[in-house]
C-alpha cells in the first residue's frame, strides 16, 4: 500500500464568498469601532461625574441581574463582552445591507429608514422596559452615544463604499 502525495484536497473559495467574507470582516470592524466609540463615550461622561466604569456596570447589573456576588469591575466586564458581540453583529448586518444597497440603490432609503426607526426604537424600548437604568443614566446621554457610534460606523462604511448611491 503507498500513500499518495500531492492529492490533498483544498476548499475551493469561490469570488461569492471571498466578497461576502469581506463584507462581514467590514462589518464587524465597523461594529468594534461603534462599540469604542460609545464606550469612549460614556467613559468619558463616568470621569466627568467621577464615577469611572459607572454605565457599564449599572448596564451589566441591569442585564445580568445583582443576584450574582461580583465586583463592578467584573460586572463592567461582562456587560463589555456582550456589548462588543452585539455590536459587532450589527456592524455585520449593516455592512450586509449596504452590499445590497450598493447593487441595488433602490433599497438605500429603505435601510436608511430602518436605521432611523432601529435607532427611536431603541431609546424608546429602553424608557419603556428599563425606565430606572434609563433615569440613571439620562438619556440624552444615550442618545448622543448612539449617534456618535452610528457617525463613526458610517464614515468607516463610507470609506469603504464611496460610489454607495441612494435612490429612493
Amino acid at each position: 500500500m503507498t500513500a499518495q502525495t500531492g492529492t490533498a484536497t483544498h476548499p475551493v473559495i469561490t469570488p461569492h464568498a471571498e466578497e461576502m467574507s469581506r463584507t462581514y470582516e467590514e462589518g464587524i470592524v465597523a461594529g468594534l469601532i461603534g462599540a469604542a466609540v460609545i464606550a469612549g463615550w460614556f467613559f468619558l461622561l463616568d470621569a466627568l461625574h467621577g464615577r469611572p466604569l459607572y454605565t457599564p456596570t449599572v448596564l451589566g447589573t441591569a442585564l445580568f441581574g445583582s443576584a450574582r456576588e461580583s465586583n463592578p469591575f467584573e460586572m463592567a466586564l461582562m456587560f463589555t463582552f456582550v456589548h462588543v458581540l452585539v455590536f459587532a453583529m450589527l456592524g455585520g448586518i449593516a455592512a450586509r445591507l449596504l452590499a445590497l444597497a450598493e447593487r441595488d440603490p433602490n433599497y438605500g432609503f429603505g435601510i436608511l429608514l430602518l436605521f432611523v426607526v432601529f435607532e427611536f426604537g431603541f431609546v424608546v424600548g429602553g424608557m419603556i422596559f428599563a425606565e430606572d437604568v434609563v433615569a440613571s443614566l439620562s438619556w440624552p446621554a444615550i442618545l448622543v452615544g448612539n449617534l456618535l457610534a452610528a457617525a463613526a460606523m458610517a464614515l468607516y462604511f463610507r470609506r469603504h463604499h464611496p460610489n454607495l448611491r441612494i435612490s429612493p
